[in-house]
This record gives structure tokens, C-alpha cells and sequence, in this order.
């Protein structure tokens, strides 16, 4: 089972990772405005995430407008709403489950399922970690490939926007977390078959007395 120092900065990446993965569903800065070729207008810059466009004056004022409708959004977006949403999920529980039956806590007094807790909520921080990693990761792959792509126009390209690397980041801290886990907390069965194998012992003796 693993240590309470170890459980606290599993505990501690989780919670970094979670608010990461928030910041990244939340935040329209997963492209931004790319003043390459004839794009020579830097007096406004366009901002997309996954809820909003927004539309950013130099003076420093904002607009932003929703997205009209979810099935006119292109595939990556639509994908990665659903997979950073499951991944704020899925990580909130890990890290609520973690705290209960953490070493350094007394929400579950009974030892030995303390370990498999740990274990649970280690896997669910590598799929949470996976989900965000491929969200961010497919949504870089199309802006790269539309940013090289010559058929497209200079104004429509863009470029990695800020969410992306925040993505990258909190994916990584949750994979961490959740493999630390899992080295530290596997549950300890070598004690199980030792009592296993003493209590057979004992209830055999009487038996070679008798006869």
C-alpha cells in the first residue's frame, strides 16, 4: 500500500491536472488568429474554443458569439467537448475517492481496501489523462495540417492557441498521478495466503492426533 506522502502528491497532480482540464474545456483559446502571408491586420485576432468564437480588438475589448449549433462544428470539437467533459468528470471522482481512502485520512478505517481504492482511482486518472491528451492532440493535428495545407487561404489559418498546451500539461500531471497509484497501491496478498496456509495447519494437527 502505498505511503501518505505518496497519496498526497498523487493527490495534489490530480487536483492540478483537474483544474488544467477545466481551464481547457472553459477557455476559447484552442485557435488562434495566424498573421502569416498577406494577413497583415493585427488590429483585431480571432479566438476558437470549444463552446465560443471570440473576437479580440487591440484596444483590448472583447466579443464573443456561441456556436449556433453543435452538428455545423467540426468533428474534432464535437469529440473533444464530450472527452474533456468525461474527463473533468471522471477525475473529480478519482481524486474524491482517492481523499477518502488516502493513508493520511480516516474515511475508511478498514486497511486492506484502502489499497484497491487507490488502485481504482489511479486507473481513472490515466483514462482522464488519455482523454485530454487525444482531445488536445487531434485538434493540433487538423490545425497543423490546415496551417501547411497551400489550398487554404492565408486569412482562415491558425494557429496552436494557448488551451492546447494547457491540455498537454494537465493530461501529463493526471498520467502521473494515476501511474503513481498504481505502483504504490496494490493490494498486499502474500498476507492473505500466509493466514491462508497456518489456519489449514492448525485445523489439520488434531486430526494426526486422533489417529
Amino acid at each position: 500500500m502505498g505511503s501518505a506522502g505518496v497519496h498526497i502528491v498523487c493527490v495534489a497532480l490530480g487536483v492540478l491536472g483537474l483544474i488544467g482540464t477545466i481551464v481547457c474545456c472553459a477557455v476559447p483559446r484552442w485557435r488562434v488568429s495566424s498573421f502569416t502571408g498577406s494577413n497583415i491586420v493585427t488590429a483585431q485576432s480571432t479566438q476558437g474554443g470549444l463552446w465560443k468564437n471570440c473576437v479580440v480588438q487591440s484596444t483590448g475589448q472583447q466579443q464573443c458569439k456561441n456556436y449556433d449549433s453543435l452538428l455545423v462544428l467540426p468533428s474534432d470539437l464535437q469529440a473533444s467537448r464530450a472527452m474533456t467533459i468525461i474527463a473533468c468528470m471522471l477525475s473529480s471522482l478519482c481524486i474524491l475517492m482517492l481523499f477518502c481512502g488516502a493513508d493520511f485520512t480516516t474515511c475508511i478505517e478498514n486497511e486492506a481496501v484502502k489499497p484497491k481504492i487507490g488502485l481504482v482511482s489511479g486507473i481513472g486518472m490515466i483514462l482522464s489523462g488519455l482523454l485530454v491528451i487525444i482531445a488536445v492532440s487531434w485538434s493540433a493535428h487538423n490545425i497543423v495540417r490546415d496551417f501547411n495545407d497551400p489550398m487554404v487561404h492565408a486569412n482562415q489559418k491558425k494557429e496552436l492557441g494557448a488551451c492546447i498546451f494547457v491540455g498537454w500539461g494537465a493530461g501529463v500531471l493526471l498520467l502521473l498521478a494515476g501511474g503513481l497509484l498504481c505502483c504504490f497501491s496494490r493490494p498486499n496478498s502474500g498476507s492473505g495466503g500466509t493466514a491462508k496456509y497456518y489456519s489449514n495447519s492448525a485445523a489439520s494437527a488434531p486430526n494426526k492426533n486422533y489417529v
